[in-house]
């Protein structure tokens, strides 16, 4: 079997899949090497899953965007973190999305300036994700992106 030959259910739910397995590697504890470079191409795999479902949403390519952004954060390289979350906003933005999604692409533009080490541009991010908290419609949503925002200076 192709590449091109996966069915688009499929792909959905490698997506899901991916994307889960790379918050199991976040979570871990004791990552290694190996898992750090897992989590990398797990999160990759994830976003590049949802680009290619035919009806995917444009929340879903963004949520891949900030997964990535947030691997990169979490393994302190700010040039990929930076990238990544600079296309999540982007396509938020381009997509009108709002709620949870404008603020959690807020919460990395803020991660991966704190990673850059550029403190100005932490606070004026993790300002616009605080106010954005204000149109999230779910508490836990709400929740989600404030315990997010917490971890930042």
């Amino acid at each position: 079997m192709t590449a091109s030959e996966i069915k688009p259910a499929d792909r959905r739910q490698l997506a899901i899949d991916l994307f889960n397995h790379t918050w199991t590697l976040l979570d871990k504890p004791d990552r290694t090497a190996a898992d750090n470079d897992e989590m990398i191409h797990s999160a990759h795999a994830s976003r590049f899953h949802w680009g290619e479902v035919p009806d995917h949403e444009p929340a879903n390519l963004a949520r891949g965007e900030w997964l990535c952004s947030r691997v990169y954060a979490v393994l302190g390289r700010a040039e990929p973190a930076l990238w990544h979350a600079g296309r999540c906003l982007a396509i938020n933005e381009a997509a009108g999305l709002g709620d949870w999604d404008i603020a959690a692409a807020y919460e990395a533009m803020a991660r991966a300036h704190f990673v850059a080490g550029d403190v100005r541009e932490v606070a004026a991010w993790k300002t616009k994700a605080t106010e954005a908290l204000l149109s999230i419609t779910d508490k836990d949503d709400r929740d989600v992106v404030e315990a997010d925002l917490a971890t930042l200076p």
